[in-house]
């Protein structure tokens, strides 16, 4: 995960919300969001 930028990391996760992917890989990239501190990008986007 650390090797991806902000906006893919970002990208990726509303991806994976919209095609229902794994409950278990969301969370994995909500942490790395956690982490980033960049939940205030997730909120305004989705």
């Amino acid at each position: 995960m650390n090797k991806l930028s902000d906006d893919l990391l970002i990208e990726s996760y509303i991806k994976a919300c919209k095609l229902n992917l794994s409950i278990d890989f969301i969370r994995l990239i909500e942490t790395e969001i956690h982490r980033r501190s960049l939940t205030h990008k997730i909120k305004v986007l989705i």
